[in-house]
């Protein structure tokens, strides 16, 4: 059997699959939030940072791997666990010092991975992918190296405060103490990989394109970027490798505290979103995933390597071979929740029943989709804009300001997508949000392609756990046509006759573009 981790924002999973039976066995996961409340992160960061620092407390994510073991092995035996893969929150970063490795391979197993590992971190807490205190640092970086075009056609994405070169140069300016002392720095799915191999673990291509130090088009660390961040930074970086591939074995902390086999392989973990594009079954190219969370997010898998020139856009690499795109959307759920408070109702009101009142096009009435900052387009809003009727302009009308506020959200993504230049034969939809016939059947209708819904929640963790069997030789397009089937609902069709041409142009006006 195979094992995958994910280690995301608000929680730590560790799903079981057995590939010969197509089944998976069991899975287990620990809360942040509910289950370590100790840390004080009820949404898995530490709350109230200053200046737009979002971060965690890296003993917490070591706490909830020893939790989540000692879940797993109450009820299956370890040993028959032939390989481990893992997937982490993109763009977090771990900073360690040099004892790391000492302390982790001669680890106590009366002891606990958090206590152990402790006084190696040489920044105490990780800064992660909701952080925006560094946009200093990104323009510095951007114009070392000749402006923000530069480096995106280097790292496959403009200079991006969340993602992990602004943040160590941002460690190095505030603490350069603390970073003569960091002998690694690992993003959380290498750092994640390395405690499981008891070994620093290389960074896999699709989470280093995450950076903006990776060259896309090389598949190394580039050294303009590296420069421009912070010096000898090539020391302090693991290496690169392709994720699925073996790194190790699994440390002896973990043989004798929970029984895994000493034969267990380590495969190079990735990102939490390239390890969903795998568990969604859409590495293939023209592949289409939408993901509905807090923020929606567009990816697919790409053929080629090419680049928003609007600088919205990310390009990563894709596990199953090659490179994926990457789109987010910030006013996801966030707006949707807002509307629904807003205007006093429940989701009801944003499924069929509701939209049925209203026809697709909305008359005409339309809205720029946005409750807060957004950042694609990546613009300052204080509310959403409206357009159309005087009784729309006023806010009257529930059903109208739903539909408007749904059409907006999928022609903004329809329009900052068509860069990546793919014609969407089918989409695969996910996240809490995907579970609405009706905002399923308003995504097939902008974007004109038939919506179905994986059965599976947990996309990454089963991705993670796909690419584990790669380790050992298994076909991963041929074990995603197993795991990752479409759930029993029917496949939601566009309606006939409804085309979103002219509104998707009028839209693009209304935003200024």
């Amino acid at each position: 059997m195979y094992l995958g981790f994910d280690s995301s924002t608000q929680s730590l999973s560790g799903m079981i699959i057995d590939p010969v039976s197509g089944e998976i066995v069991l899975e287990k996961s620990v809360n942040f939030g509910n289950d370590l409340p100790h840390y004080g992160a009820p949404s898995g960061f530490i709350p109230n940072g200053t200046a737009g620092e979002v971060h965690s407390d890296p003993r917490m994510w070591l706490e909830a791997l020893d939790e989540v073991l000692k879940r797993l092995s109450a009820e299956i035996d370890l040993s028959c666990v032939k390989a481990i893969g893992g997937s982490g929150q993109q763009h977090g970063s771990v900073y360690l010092d040099e004892t790391f490795e000492d302390r982790i391979r001669n680890a106590n197993v009366a002891d606990h991975l958090a206590s152990i590992l402790a006084p190696s971190f040489s920044r105490k807490t990780s800064p992660i992918w909701m952080d925006t205190s560094t946009g200093q640092q990104c323009r510095e970086m951007a114009d070392a190296v000749g402006g923000n075009e530069e480096v995106c056609r280097i790292t496959g994405s403009v200079a991006i405060e969340r993602f992990t070169g602004s943040q160590i140069r941002k460690f190095y300016q505030v603490d350069p103490a603390g970073y003569a002392n960091t002998a690694k720095i690992h993003l959380v799915s290498s750092f994640m990989c390395s405690v499981l191999s008891a070994s620093h673990a290389p960074i896999d291509f699709g989470d280093g394109a995450g950076m903006n130090l990776m060259n896309l088009a090389q598949c190394a660390w580039d050294a303009k970027m590296l420069e421009a961040t912070a010096p000898q930074l090539i020391k302090k970086l693991p290496s690169l490798a392709a994720s699925g591939s073996s790194c190790g074995l699994v440390g002896a902390y973990f043989v004798k505290k929970y029984g895994f086999s000493p034969s267990c392989k380590v495969g190079v973990f990735t990102g939490d979103n390239p390890a969903s594009l795998v568990g969604m079954g859409a590495t293939a190219a023209g592949q289409v995933v939408i993901s509905l969370g807090t923020s929606d997010t567009f990816f697919a898998g790409m053929n080629a390597a090419h680049t928003d020139p609007r600088g919205f856009g990310h390009v990563f690499g894709n596990p199953g071979g090659g490179y994926m795109c990457l789109v987010c959307f910030r006013n996801g759920s966030l707006a949707r929740e807002a509307l629904r408070d807003e205007l006093s109702t429940d989701w009801n009101a944003f499924d069929t029943g509701g939209l049925s009142q209203t026809q697709p096009g909305n008359e005409g009435n339309m809205m720029l989709p946005f409750y807060g900052p957004e950042i694609t387009p990546r613009r300052d809003f204080s509310g959403p804009i409206r357009q159309g009727s005087e009784d729309f302009e006023a806010g009257h009308n529930a059903t109208t300001q739903i539909r408007a506020l749904l059409e907006g959200q999928f022609l903004n993504m329809r329009l900052h997508t068509d860069w990546i230049g793919i014609a969407p034969e089918k989409i695969r939809l996910t996240g809490g949000a995907s579970r609405s016939n009706g905002i399923a059947q308003v995504v097939a209708d902008v974007f004109h392609a038939p919506v179905e819904r994986l059965s599976i929640a947990n996309s990454a963790a089963l991705g993670a756990a796909l690419l584990a069997t790669t380790t050992d030789g298994y076909d991963l397009l041929a074990l995603q046509k197993v795991f990752c089937q479409p759930s029993q609902d029917a496949m939601i069709l566009p309606a006939p006759g409804v085309n979103y041409d002219v509104p998707l142009k009028q839209f693009a006006v209304l935003l200024g573009n």
